[in-house]
């Protein structure tokens, strides 16, 4: 598990996993919304005040201009990374999407329509994870999108589940302390701050 890796030199590493602002939809070049730019105004601002070093970020335009502002004050690039891109629940519609969503959790190889199950959708997050992680910048910013970032924690801490996916905010963020064992996952962010 992740969670063994990532120490150099007694300096824990730390992703933060930052789910993207509000945007006008699901498709891959959906853009932000109004809210969603100010949203991102407000991430930038809060974020600044953390040690990143680096911004690896979904391909998706929404999860890009989600972090855009925090890449320009800091004067950092935002890089892309095709694995943290939003896990494919279906590739057909599904009126019960919610509640295939919720079996998904506790059934990791559960692949409904065409869809990727969580166990493929974690391995890409943990191959994706583990480079950053192993990456010489002690601080990451990771931008990804809700059902991905769940599971990525999942990743972390076994717990996290359906109910944990239903408490995420557009934004929100989440820090993780990878150190020996187990990682130390932490929400940051308080919905107050994009108001």
């Amino acid at each position: 598990m992740l969670c063994e890796c990532g120490s150099q030199g007694g300096v824990p590493k730390v992703p933060y996993i930052v789910r993207h602002c509000a945007a006008t939809g699901q498709e891959p070049p959906a853009p932000l919304t109004e809210e969603g730019r100010a949203q991102a105004e407000a991430l930038c601002a809060f974020l600044s005040g953390y040690p990143i070093e680096r911004i690896v970020s979904s391909p998706f335009r929404r999860a890009r201009e989600s972090i855009l502002p925090l890449g320009k004050r800091l004067g950092l690039e935002v890089e892309t990374d095709k694995r943290l891109r939003e896990r494919t629940l279906s590739t057909v519609s599904l009126p019960d999407w919610r509640e295939q969503l919720r079996c998904s959790f506790w059934d990791l190889d559960l692949a409904v329509g065409g869809g990727e199950s969580s166990r493929q959708a974690m391995g890409r997050a943990e191959a994706a994870l583990g480079e950053i992680v192993s990456h010489p910048a002690r601080s990451t910013a990771v931008v990804t999108h809700g059902n991905l970032m769940a599971l990525a924690l999942k990743l972390y801490d076994r717990r996290v589940g359906f109910e944990e996916w239903v408490e995420l905010t557009y934004p929100d963020v989440y820090r993780v302390m990878v150190r020996e064992t187990p990682a130390i996952v932490g929400r940051i962010w308080m919905e107050e701050n994009v108001r």
